[in-house]
């Protein structure tokens, strides 16, 4: 029996009275079906994904949803209006038996229910907005960039309930782990067309360069004919008093087609210029500590950087990345311990909040206004590594169009403010670079390209990302930030700290254990389960059964001898894969042994 479609979009257009951003798009989603919709920044992922949701109507054509089918969309700017507190808005449409569920997810997603919101940040409400979304339920899922805003706990949080989930979903995200993860089709928009294949993100930029080299190939043989066709148009005058009318309106609709040809939006010319060199050790640390009322930072914390190294900070939102950054940069104090910095340190820094854009100023004012880009006496020009451009031609280096000049920031996809605000940082000379949160919105060709930017750098690099495919490519030490002060140095990017801290866990467990279970049982004794405990309690054992079952097949897979030389990259993300099921698998058998005892106390 053929499956009918979750939603079904014909012979769709779109042109918001410019240039179309989709013209005569066909689109089907089945049940079951686990979609990246991937694009360049301003490629309409985001409108399509609102075209979906039935919040953009389209110029022309048909959205079908069959009657009792409900799609669920995660907003990127939730309105919140009339509702005290991030739970009240994320239990709205929920009955009061199934309260349980926004609890559960608040506890995945690190949100607080009870915050107000006339209190609460943006990363909040967006958490709240998806924690309503996988509360719901619904049957179709409309994730845009989910894992915004969310630390790597979060992710994993989310990745394993969408792995589990019967609910179909379309999904937006910079993050390659999340997308590999999870997907097994793929949408990609490419001026104004939408493609489908039915696998998953793992196989797409390999679609993605035959694509493009098959149409390189096709317009090189039009061009070739084109030449041909017109040498003959001209020959053929000396031969022939008439000429072949014919051929002759053949080469007008060869060179009709060519000039139809939507060309490709290049790569952005993004560049990162060293300034003097540095001296050998950049920053020296020892024994630094640091605390705000009862949040202990760092306690005893050590590290010593060297020029040219890649130190990513990693952990938990709010357990202090950004505050140890600034310390380690000499612009917060510690409460203990020295700190000694570098000889010509030329600092530029990313600020997670793009704090330094001003939405209300333009793209040109923006560029020109800043006091480190003014050309005296030029209004039409920015200083940019120390030679003067035309404020238009360096837009145009980062894929900006002239109209888009005198366009307002607030106009801007969070992917473009993050290329406008690299075009700032990337102006400036600088041997040290601190980059918070870079990622976040980027489409995979500017990952791609800043990735190897840093890799030609002969600067340090400061970093926090929760983009595990990010830091293995970059960082080459990881400092973990686990709360309560402990801060760990490991080498290597994510892969290597998760490694390493898998094969450190059996010893530490094994001297807090009876610690642990004593002060376990004394806390829980006579209080009993929640409702929210004992929905986990009963969901454990199938998520171990999973978890053992994954292990079971990718022990088997790496036992090929030839594994490793024959296919290295199946190698690596496989040993990573089978790193991230045994901890959680150990986590999931920990979560049942503690809530067991509680139960039959």
């Amino acid at each position: 029996m053929a499956r009918v479609p979750l939603l079904q979009m014909n012979r769709i257009s779109l042109t918001f009275g410019g240039d179309p951003i989709f013209d005569d798009l066909d689109l089907v989603v089945q049940p079951g079906d686990r979609v990246a919709l991937v694009g360049r920044n301003g490629s309409g992922k985001s409108t399509l994904m609102k075209v979906m949701a039935g919040l953009v109507e389209a110029d022309k054509g048909d959205i079908v949803v069959p009657a009792g089918v409900s799609v669920g969309y995660m907003e990127q700017d939730p309105d919140m209006s009339g509702f005290a507190t991030l739970g009240d808005f994320a239990s709205a449409a929920l009955d009061p038996g199934e309260l349980y569920k926004v609890e559960r997810a608040g506890e995945g997603l690190k949100f607080d229910p009870d915050r107000p919101v006339d209190t609460a940040s943006g990363g909040e409400r967006r958490r709240a907005a998806l924690a309503r979304l996988m509360a719901e339920a619904p049957e179709l899922m409309l994730l845009d960039e989910p894992t915004n805003h969310l630390d790597i706990e979060a992710i994993a949080w989310l990745e394993n309930e969408l792995a589990n989930t019967r609910a179909a979903y379309v999904l937006i995200s910079h993050d390659r782990a999340f997308l590999r993860a999870l997907t097994r089709a793929t949408l990609w928009i490419d001026r104004g067309a939408v493609r489908r294949q039915e696998k998953g993100f793992e196989a797409f930029e390999e679609w993605r360069d035959k694509v493009w080299d098959d149409e390189d190939m096709q317009r090189h043989k039009l061009n070739r004919k084109i030449k041909s066709e017109a040498r003959w148009a001209v020959e053929g005058i000396s031969a022939r008093r008439k000429r072949n009318q014919g051929r002759v309106r053949a080469l007008i609709a060869l060179r009709a087609e060519r000039s139809s040809q939507i060309k490709r939006q290049g790569s952005a010319a993004m560049e990162l210029a060293s300034g003097p060199k540095s001296g050998k050790k950049v920053i020296d640390a020892k024994g630094l500590s640091k605390g705000f009322d009862a949040q202990q930072i760092v306690r005893d914390f050590s590290i010593t950087i060297q020029r040219g190294d890649r130190v990513a900070f990693v952990g938990p939102n709010g357990v202090g990345k950004t505050t140890v950054i600034k310390m380690l940069m000499g612009q917060i104090a510690p409460d203990e311990g020295s700190l000694s910095l570098g000889t010509n340190l030329h600092p530029a820094i990313f600020d997670q909040s793009r704090s330094q854009l001003d939405p209300d100023m333009s793209l040109w004012d923006s560029l020109t206004g800043d006091p480190d880009m003014r050309v005296s006496g030029k209004a039409d020009q920015v200083m940019v590594r120390g030679n003067p451009k035309h404020v238009v031609g360096y837009l145009k280096e980062f894929l900006f169009d002239e109209g888009q000049a005198r366009a307002p920031v607030r106009s801007l996809s969070g992917g473009e403010k993050a290329r406008l605000f690299l075009a700032k940082l990337m102006a400036r000379e600088s041997n040290l670079l601190v980059l918070d949160e870079p990622t976040n919105d980027l489409d995979v060709e500017t990952l791609d390209l800043l990735q190897e930017i840093l890799d030609d750098y002969d600067g340090t690099v400061l970093l926090v990302s929760h983009d595990r495919d990010f830091l293995d490519r970059v960082a080459t030490t990881t400092v973990a930030m686990e709360g309560n002060g402990r801060a760990t140095v490991y080498a290597g990017g994510w892969s290597d700290y998760q490694a390493q801290r898998q094969k450190d866990a059996p010893q530490k467990a094994e001297k807090s254990k009876t610690k642990a279970e004593k002060s376990k049982q004394e806390s829980t004794a006579k209080e009993g389960l929640s409702f929210t405990e004992k929905h986990r309690l009963e969901a454990l054992p199938g998520i171990m059964q999973r978890l053992e079952a994954e292990i079971a097949k990718l022990e088997e897979f790496l036992m090929d001898p030839d594994l490793f030389s024959k296919e290295p990259v199946k190698f690596q993300k496989a040993t990573e894969a089978l790193v991230e099921r045994q901890t959680a698998l150990s986590e999931a058998e920990e979560d049942w042994l503690t809530l067991e005892e509680k139960a039959e106390n």
